[in-house]
């Protein structure tokens, strides 16, 4: 009998328990999740019992001192209807109300008030919080002031095309249509007080504070890698080269090559998200991901990695540079034409030389010279957390002809998307290991609860060995040919290799004249890799080369990175920066 009492109580003390604990999360959710939207609804002037004030997720950018910025919240304030049988003398009502909402339209507010039939015309949205409260205060007959929610986008145009923006979809409903908005639509988009029901499954059931799968995340806020002040460095500076030399677009990555971290990333011209339905939708899309090119020289970085991983040439290896070869029945030559003679594979990146590449390709063989390429996921999606991905083109590297792999290996013949490249060029600043780009790195779920993000292991590509000395080369260009030595950087290591290419036509065929694709790939520094820098700048106008345009810009950004991050110097004569 005594056994059962206690069994008793035991149950009822656990019931008590759990009705506790329902009752303090319940009030968590009132209070902290939901209190902004409850404190609304106490207003006077929120809207009707048959609407509910519009909710999603935010989108971070976190500082180097880890402190989140939003780069898409919401804002709160007001829309303004009428009522037009109830308005009385609509001119002095437009002349009250446009003294408080200067963009009220006098043409639009007289087509409202003359429609009738309709109860309700809406005639402003994102009425500030002040203008609302005072033109609520007048209270003036057919006059509706009610709250309102909308998406808004601080960070303007940097780094827009990547973060994204919200619309109205096939349903009439909002959600997100571009960039990280439409990638984590179903984390950022809420579902008001359904969360309430997932705390328990969070709290119990994924106790982890990893997530494997970005998209089995509950609904929440998404933290990005993007670095706000190096962002809107990076837009300045692609803006300033798209402008000075009159190019079709330029664009730009910074990545961290050891953990595929994103701090900034873009192409200009871009758009402003804020404003999207006055923008021009050409610059929608995201060419970062949605774009292939032919990158040129850069791709050198690769061929030469993949000989001496292989064992087909070492850093003191030389051939014979004849200038140009013929290789079925195609003209293959050096940028100018000229023979070199006998000369180290070193000059093969200093002067970038097109034959020394094809000699390197040709030691390689076709399937040697394919399977690497292959494993630095060229002709594959990267997995980056965006939209509309697409995977690079070599199919070329399919084919039994030489000179189809002699062009590869100087980055003509096969395009890559600019995120693919990256990836791919990051391994040789990553020790040989290839890591998967990313801009997200963490969940915070609308309990409070933060999911940290994981996006899989390195994968060894190269040997750590051929990996270090391709970077000894690249940094041997930057201090002594990049610039003719000029750019060199006394205390602080840089690899980096610029890339010139044609630019194929819709029939496939190379543009005549100059048209040319530029591009610059770099990392620092060069002992400990923190940076990998991808810029490009597509067909450029008067001028001819990609150390012309490119240069200066990476070096300047280098700099201001060094800065910005406190880099130490890594060169071992070096006692400051």
């Amino acid at each position: 009998m005594r056994r059962a009492l206690i069994h008793r109580l035991r149950i009822i003390s656990g019931v008590v328990a759990f009705m506790a604990l329902l009752i303090i999360v319940r009030l968590y959710f009132v209070q902290v999740v939901h209190g902004q939207e409850f404190s609304l609804r106490a207003e006077r002037q929120y809207v009707s019992s048959s609407q509910t004030l519009f909710d999603r997720g935010s989108i971070f950018f976190t500082s180097k001192d880890d402190t989140e910025i939003s780069a898409a919240t919401l804002s709160t304030g007001f829309l303004i209807a009428i009522n037009p049988e109830l308005l009385k003398n609509p001119e002095q009502v437009f002349t009250t109300l446009a003294a408080q909402v200067p963009t009220l339209d006098h043409a639009a507010f007289m087509a409202s008030v003359a429609k009738t039939s309709d109860p309700y015309e809406v005639i402003a949205h994102k009425v500030s919080d002040d203008a609302g409260r005072a033109i609520d205060a007048l209270g003036i007959p057919g006059v509706v002031v009610e709250r309102e929610r909308w998406r808004e986008y601080p960070a303007g145009k940097d780094a827009a095309q990547s973060v994204g923006i919200i619309a109205f979809d096939n349903d009439n409903s909002l959600a997100g249509r571009l960039g990280l908005e439409r990638y984590y639509n179903d984390i950022l988009a809420h579902g008001g007080e359904g969360v309430f029901g997932n705390f328990f499954a969070e709290l119990f059931a994924n106790l982890t504070s990893v997530v494997a799968d970005p998209r089995t995340a509950q609904q929440g806020d998404v933290v990005t890698s993007i670095e706000p002040v190096v962002q809107k460095e990076l837009d300045d500076i692609l803006a300033k080269v798209n402008s000075q030399y009159s190019s079709d677009q330029t664009g730009g990555i910074i990545m961290n090559p050891k953990t595929g971290e994103i701090y900034a990333l873009d192409t200009y011209p871009t758009f402003d998200p804020n404003h999207f339905q006055q923008e021009d939708a050409q610059y929608f899309g995201n060419p970062l991901v949605e774009k292939r090119y032919e990158f040129g020289s850069i791709f050198k970085t690769m061929t030469m990695t993949s000989g001496l991983d292989a064992g087909v040439v070492t850093p003191d290896s030389t051939y014979n540079d004849t200038g140009c070869i013929e290789v079925n029945k195609k003209r293959i030559c050096n940028y100018d034409l000229k023979a070199r003679g006998v000369i180290p594979m070193q000059q093969i990146l200093s002067q970038s030389l097109n034959v020394g590449a094809s000699f390197i390709a040709t030691r390689l063989g076709h399937d040697r010279f394919r399977s690497y390429f292959t494993k630095l996921g060229l002709g594959t999606e990267t997995g980056i957390d965006l939209p509309s991905e697409i995977h690079g083109d070599i199919h070329n590297l399919n084919s039994p002809r030489d000179v189809e792999y002699d062009t590869a290996a100087f980055g003509q013949g096969i395009a890559t998307t600019p995120i693919e490249t990256i990836r791919a060029l990051s391994t040789i600043a990553n020790g040989g290991k290839m890591v998967t780009p990313h801009i997200a790195t963490a969940i915070r779920l609308q309990s409070g609860v933060t999911k940290n993000l994981s996006w899989g292991q390195p994968v060894q590509v190269f040997s750590p060995q051929a990996a270090s000395e391709v970077t000894n080369m690249l940094v041997k260009v930057v201090d002594t040919k990049l610039g003719n030595g000029t750019v060199k950087i006394p205390t602080m290591s840089v690899a980096a290799k610029t890339g010139t290419a044609q630019v194929a036509g819709p029939d496939g065929k190379y543009i005549a004249g100059s048209v040319y694709f530029h591009s610059f790939f770099g990392y620092f520094p060069a002992s400990d890799p923190k940076f990998a820098v991808l810029l490009y700048t597509l067909k450029p106008k008067g001028v001819e080369y990609a150390s012309e345009t490119l240069t200066m810009p990476f070096i300047n950004l280098t700099h201001f990175l060094i800065n910005y991050y406190d880099l130490p110097p890594d060169r071992e004569h070096a006692t400051s920066i």
